[in-house]
Parts: C-alpha cells; structure tokens; sequence
C-alpha cells in the first residue's frame, strides 16, 4: 500500500480509508431512537358479579404481530420497527423501507459481525475491502454509510478518524436497515441510509443458555441468561457474555474478544420502564491485507510484519433508556450513553512486487470519548376518523478524540517467499497530534396522520448545529467551523387492504465536511423513493418493493494529489425487493435483489462525469432457505441451512479504468437436537472457499474472505 499526506492528514492506500478520512472531518450522524411503546400484555372483560359474590377473571394475554420494536422475535419476519419514524409503528405503515435482521435470524446464520448480519439484506453491499476487518463496512443504496451509518439503541457510533470498535453480534437482540436519507430526524448522515442495532435487554421470563463454538483456530464460550429478580416483577436483569480466542484466514491475523454486558430492568408499572445497561468489550483484531494488483498470490499469505501487527481496541459504555406513559395519550422517552474507547494500531503495508522498494510503517495511539443523548416527547390523539400521532425531540453529542500517528518505512519484502526483519528495520516519525471537539444539537418534530385507518400522511423537520474544533497538540494550532441546516421530510402511505400498502416519499440529508486547509460547504442529499408492501394473511411473511432515486451534492474530489474541488454530483436509482418468511414451523425464507445505476454527474477537473462511483456493483442478489425436518422420538429436530449471495462486478476507482470481477459465494448451516435444550450446530460460510477479488485500489488488490466453518454446542434452559 502506498501513503499520500493530503491537507495534514494520513491516507492509507486502503480502498475504504477514503470514506474515513472525510468522515474524520465530518460531523457525525445524530441520533436515532430505538425506544418504543410497549403493546397491552393482558386485558379483562367480564360483566359485573352480583353484591357478595367472588369471581375470579380469566388473563387474556395480547401478543402484537410481529413483535415489538425492541424484543426479540422467535422467527426471521418482524412487522413493527421504531426506527422508520422514532415511534412505535408497523412496518406497513411506515413511508421509508425498513429491514429487520432479528435475533432468530442472526442465530439461524451464527452472524460473526455486522457485515455479515446485513448480507442478505437489500441494498445493502459488504465487505468491498475483503480481509480489512478493523471496521464493518456497508454501503446502502450506493453510498458508503460506514463511518456515519451506524448506531446503537438509537445513538450513533461513529468513526471520527481511526480510533472505532465493532459492534459484538452476540450482544444484540436485532438490527434495523433504515433506507435513505435520514437526517430529518436522525441527524448527519449521508443519504444512504443507516443501521440501527438494539441491545439484548432484560425480558420478564427466567431464561438462559451457556455455549461453546469451535473450529480450526477458533474457541469461543458465551452465556446469556436473565429473568425477574424477586417476586414483585418490578426488577428484571440480563447478563450477557463471551470469550473468543481465534485468528481470521489470514498468517498472522487475530480475532480475540471479551465481551461482558450486564442489563437491569425496573418497571414499577405498566407505564414506566428504565434499563440500565453496560459493556465491556476488548477486541484484538488484525490490520488490512492488501497485495499489488494482477498477481497470482495465496490469500492468506501476510506481507506487513508479525512483530508489528495489530488493531487492538478496548471499550467502554454505560447508558440507560427511560419510557413512560401518561393516561392521557402522552409518553416521554429518553436514551443516554457514555463511551470510552482505546485503539493500539500498528502496520506495515505496501508491499510491491520489487522487493527492494520499501513497505510503508503506520501507528495510530488513539481515544474517543463521547457522551449521547435524545429525548422525545411523543402525544397521541383522535378526532372522529384521524388519528394524531406528535413527536417532538432535541438530541445532543459530544465527541472528544485524540490521535497521535506516527508514519515511516520498512524494509522491502520478497511477496513470493516473505522473510520478516522485526522491529529493527521498522521507522517511525511523528505525523500527526490533534484534538478533535465535535457537539452537535438537534431539534426535530414529526406528525404522523391517520385517515379512516388506511391513509397516513407522515411531515417532519429537524434543525442542526454542529460545532467543530480542530487542535494541533503540538503547535497548538486551531482550526473552528460551525455549520447548521434544516432537513425536511413528507411520506404518504395508503393501505389498499389491511395487508397491502403502497407509499412514497421524499426526505433530505446533510453532511458537513471539515477538511485541514480547505473549507467546504456540506454535502447535501435528497431522496425520492415509491414502494409496496404486503403481509399476506395466510403466512407470516412481509415482501417489500421500493423504487428510489437519490442524489448528493457537494461532493468533493482530488484535482492534484493534495488539492480537492467541491463541485462534484453524485447519483444513484435503483430498485430493491426483499421477502422474508416463515412458511411454518419448519421453514424459512429470506430473498433479496438490488438493482443500482450509480453516476458521477459532476467531478471537477477529472473527467469522471457520466462513470459509474468506485467499488459500487450494479446487481446484489440473496437467498437463503433453512428447513426443518422434526424429530421422530428416537431423534431429534433436524434444520438444514443453506445462501448464496451475488455481487456484481465493480469498478476500483471513478476513471472507470480497473474492472473487478462479481462474485457469487454461498453458506450452509445445520442444527441437530441432541437431547432436549441441547442443541449440536455447524456453520459455513464461503462453503467452497471461493478465491476472488473484493477491490482494488491504487493498485493494491484485497480478496474476499475465505472458507469459515464453526461448530457450536448450546445448552438451554
């Protein structure tokens, strides 16, 4: 890989470290609120006794379709999300496309990371960068959302610059695909979309189970379990964790993990609900692997240095969420979070096929601190045949990060036969010592209408004001911008039947860049977006339909090798079908295809317009069906699994000028009931070890992911 200084900042010759770095100058994506009201769980009905007489009432127990917005489903279809609209509202009625990954699912496939929890979601593409594992990549609906596209229990945790931990799948109970433009109500973002994850929270009935995951390099043990605390059913707790000692394909990576996530519940009446929650979560991981472009070279071949060689964050958080409800039609919400977060990142990249040229040395001492809050304040009301659904919220974070990144060369290395040289033949020199203060502020109202139970016309707004400050620690230099913006948002939803809607809407986004040297106005988006969706009566299933056209503008691009011009232009339409369904008892089908035509409308002085955007396919298609054959007394419950997923070919770079292949990799998974609660499971990904190519970049290449298969014994209780 190569290095190139742009404006007193670092970019490795890595395919996504683009995206990072105008993150880093980018004030973050505010928050999201994954909060939601909770349905009725029991209701009476019965005529009044006679004077003296005793009657005992029978509980009805009222379930909602499709779960809340917050539990944990027991199949792979949920119909209700707060993440379309910050409420509590069914998909269905939702003007935007909505995707759940839920915990069954997440399970069903034995998700590693993020990535790999959204591969079989529509307009969703992952993994452009292959065997870079420091950060869960994504683009949605053709933008990169990486570095501003992800958030946690409704708050956002963004990459600043290097310095970001991964989300640990085991500790989520789903994930919510958001598509579009977001900043109406979620704050800056791109106008791709965002993922939302929600935390495993406590849950009312005693539960519980301890498991073991092995194969090649890979050990791992984890438990969760949880319940009421005491007998009053005001107190509830959950505790969750694991302990992984593994590597990933490649010499020399690492995937080691602690994860530890303890969750309190008090909820002294229907009305009132606050958790607790904390984690602890260390990750060991591995740097990118990047070879020079056109040769023919084994995967997992490592050509940095194994003394020097690492991505090792630890994290911190702790945060609650708050909701209650008043009697007459108002509730209050409010999620809060505090994080700490340490990086230690060591490499040695750029190897070329010339041994005698030197490899490129980079470290990177980093710490984030940041402090999240949204609160909303939400009234539901009727008139005749409306329904009146108001939210009303203000939003604020604090990010405070410190970097110091030092920057030098290494010896050369032979590619075909890598002999190391250590620590000895590796300098480094100061590069960069800065501070940056980001506080962000928000203010938003939205109001969904309700006509007849079948029209609903959902308006918002949102203002935001984002303070920036940059500090050099060493000169003590300083660099401050503020930027504001108002963001507006309309959807209307008409229900033909009660399972079948059609919607359509138009929303907006903003996203400020902060650049060393250069002052850039932020990039704007909009979005047009029509759909359908339907939940068929007779199967638990929801298939969605959605035509969009999207556009952002002030988008900068490198005229020299240290010079940008902010008057790019780019474009994305496109069309995603997705259906997710429970057929039965035994079966499960997730499908999904995308259709992107991606263009550079406008790109300063490099001729680009009219190309198609780097690492941006054109096609992505999904499927995975698992089936269960039931035990017969003398065996037990018997699931077979399998996916494959397609990705089409893209470009490495906007002249158009490198071609990368598509390609198609597939899954399995099997699940055997060895004894009651006992549970006996292997899973692959990458089943036939498909050797490809993820991206190029400067003429750096980086391969997919290899072959994985894990085996899991679970004990439940």
């Amino acid at each position: 890989m190569e290095t190139t200084q742009r404006h007193g900042w670092i970019s490795e010759s890595n395919p996504r470290q683009e995206s990072l770095f105008i993150a880093a100058r980018a004030p973050l994506a505010l928050l999201l609120c994954s909060t939601a009201i909770a349905l009725p769980s029991s209701a009476l009905a019965q005529s009044a006794p006679d004077q003296g007489e005793t009657t005992t009432l029978q509980t009805i127990v009222i379930e909602g379709q499709g779960g809340d917005t917050t539990g944990s489903n027991d199949t792979v279809v949920a119909k209700r999300s707060a993440t379309g609209s910050k409420t509590d509202t069914p998909i269905l009625d939702q003007p935007a496309s909505v995707s759940v990954i839920t915990e069954d699912e997440l399970e069903r496939r034995n998700v590693q990371d993020v990535q790999q929890a959204v591969s079989y979601t529509s307009s969703v593409s992952v993994d452009q960068y292959g065997s870079d594992d420091r950060y869960d990549f994504f683009q949605i609906r053709g933008f990169d959302q990486t570095s501003l596209g992800t958030y946690r229990d409704g708050l956002p945790i963004p990459i600043l610059g290097w310095t970001a931990s991964r989300l640990e799948p085991y500790g989520l109970q789903r994930l919510e695909v958001l598509k579009g433009s977001t900043s109406t109500l979620f704050g800056l973002n791109g106008p791709g979309g965002l993922i939302n994850a929600i935390t495993k929270l406590p849950q009312d009935q005693a539960f519980g189970e301890v498991y073991t995951t092995f194969g090649g390099a890979h050990a791992e043990v984890g438990t969760d379990f949880g319940g009421p605390i005491g007998t009053s059913g005001e107190w509830s707790y959950r505790f969750t964790a694991i302990g992984q000692d593994a590597s990933r394909s490649g010499d020399y990576s690492n995937d080691d993990r602690i994860y530890v996530a303890p969750a309190v519940t008090y909820s002294p009446d229907a009305a009132t609900t606050f958790t607790l929650l904390a984690d602890y979560n260390k990750r060991d991981g591995n740097t990118a692997y990047g070879f020079p472009a056109g040769v023919d070279i084994d995967p997992d071949t490592f050509l940095g240095e194994p003394s020097f060689n690492a991505f090792d964050t630890e994290e911190y958080n702790v945060g609650y969420l708050f909701d209650h409800k008043f009697d007459n039609g108002l509730s209050i919400r409010s999620n809060a979070r505090y994080t700490h977060i340490d990086l230690d990142y060591r490499q040695v990249y750029g190897a070329q096929i010339d041994p005698t040229i030197d490899r490129t040395s980079f470290f990177v001492d980093g710490e984030v601190e940041r402090f999240a809050i949204d609160n909303q304040l939400q009234y539901d009301a009727s008139w005749n045949r409306i329904d009146s659904k108001t939210l009303v919220g203000v939003d604020y974070v604090h990010d405070t990060l410190g970097e110091l990144a030092l920057v030098g060369t290494a010896d050369g290395i032979d590619i075909y036969n890598p002999v190391y040289c250590g620590r000895g033949c590796i300098t480094l020199d100061p590069y960069l010592n800065h501070d940056i203060i980001q506080k962000r502020t928000g203010i938003y109202a939205q109001e969904e209408l309700t006509l007849d139970d079948r029209w609903i016309l959902t308006l918002g707004g949102r203002w935001d004001n984002v303070e920036t400050e940059q500090k050099d620690r060493d000169t003590g230099a300083r660099d401050e911008n503020t930027d504001t913006a108002f963001t507006k948002r309309a959807g209307l939803t008409y229900k033909i039947t009660d399972g079948l809607a059609v919607y359509g809407n138009y929303s907006e986004s903003f996203q400020p860049l902060i650049t060393s040297g250069q002052t850039f106005e932020p990039q704007e988006g909009t979005q047009y977006e029509v759909g359908v969706k339907y939940e068929p009566e007779q199967i638990n299933a929801l298939f969605t339909l959605a035509l969009f056209d999207l556009k952002q503008t002030n988008v900068p691009s490198y005229v020299t090798p240290t010079t940008q011009r902010q008057i790019g232009e780019v474009r994305v339409r496109g069309v995603e079908l997705e259906g997710k369904m429970a057929l039965d008892d035994r079966m499960n089908l997730i499908a999904a295809y995308t259709y992107w035509d991606a263009e550079i409308e406008e790109d300063g002085l490099t001729g680009n317009a009219g190309n198609r955007p780097s690492n941006v396919p054109e096609h992505l298609a999904s499927l995975w069906l698992d089936y269960t054959l039931p035990g017969d007394g003398a065996r037990g419950d018997l699931t077979l699994g399998a996916g494959v997923r397609y990705v089409g070919s893209v470009y490495g770079d906007d002249a158009n000028t490198v071609d990368v292949g598509s390609h198609t990799v597939f899954d399995a998974a099997i699940n055997y009931e060895v004894a009651e609660n006992v549970d006996l499971a292997v899973h692959a990904t990458n089943l036939f070890d498909e050797k490809y190519v993820s991206t190029v970049y400067y003429g750096t290449a980086y391969y997919g992911d290899g072959r994985q298969i894990l085996g899991t014994l679970k004990y439940s209780w």
